[in-house]
C-alpha cells in the first residue's frame, strides 16, 4: 500500500467519523428510558432483502468512486452524510437505552460495510490528491499507471467488502440479532 492510499484511507476515516461526532453533537439527547424512538424502531424493523442491500450500498460505493471525478466532492459529502446517519442511530441508541440492540444489527455486516465505505472514500479522493501533487511539482505525470492501479484496486476491494456486507447483513444479522435478543428478554 503506498502512501497516498495510507493517506487518503486516514482522510476518508476523519470525514467518516466527523460525520458521526457531528450528529452527537447536533442529535443526541441524554437518556429518555424509553423504547419508542422512530430511528431506532425502524432499524430493529428493518427487514430487507439482498439485492435490496446489495443494490443500495452500491451505489453508495459507486458515487464515493466517482466523486473522484467532482474532484473528491461528492467523496467527501457522501463519506460525511454517511458518518451522519450512522451516528444518529448510535447516538439515538444511547439516547433510548437501546444500544445492545443496534449493536446487534449492525456490528455483524458493518465490519465489513464500514471499511468498504472508507476504503471507496480513499479510492473517491485518489485523483484529485494526484493532481494536487503534480499541480505542486510533486510529480512528473498527472496520474501514472501506479495511480489508476490503485485507484481501480480500491475500488474492486470495496465493491467485494459490499457483497460480503450485503451477504451478512441479508442472512446472518438478522440471526444473530434475534437469537440475542430472544436470549436477552
Amino acid at each position: 500500500m503506498s502512501v497516498s492510499v495510507k493517506v487518503l484511507t486516514i482522510v476518508s476515516i476523519v470525514v467518516y467519523l466527523t460525520g458521526i461526532a457531528s450528529s452527537f453533537i447536533w442529535f443526541y439527547e441524554p437518556s429518555k428510558n424509553s423504547g419508542k424512538n422512530p430511528v431506532i424502531n425502524e432499524l430493529c424493523n428493518e427487514q430487507y432483502n439482498f439485492k435490496q442491500i446489495f443494490t443500495n450500498n452500491l451505489l453508495l460505493i459507486l458515487s464515493l468512486v466517482a466523486g473522484s471525478f467532482l474532484f473528491g466532492s461528492l467523496t467527501f459529502a457522501n463519506l460525511f452524510y454517511n458518518g451522519l446517519v450512522f451516528g444518529i442511530a448510535v447516538s439515538s441508541a444511547f439516547s433510548y437505552n437501546r444500544t445492545y440492540e443496534v449493536l446487534l444489527l449492525t456490528l455483524p455486516h458493518g465490519i465489513f460495510e464500514i471499511p468498504a465505505i472508507i476504503i471507496a472514500g480513499a479510492a473517491g479522493f485518489k485523483i484529485p490528491y494526484e493532481i494536487i501533487r503534480y499541480l505542486a511539482g510533486k510529480k512528473e505525470q498527472i496520474l501514472t499507471k501506479e495511480d489508476i492501479k490503485e485507484y481501480l484496486t480500491l475500488a474492486l476491494i470495496s465493491i467485494i467488502l459490499i457483497v460480503i456486507a450485503a451477504f451478512v447483513e441479508a442472512y446472518i444479522t438478522p440471526r444473530i440479532a434475534e437469537y440475542f435478543l430472544s436470549k436477552s428478554i
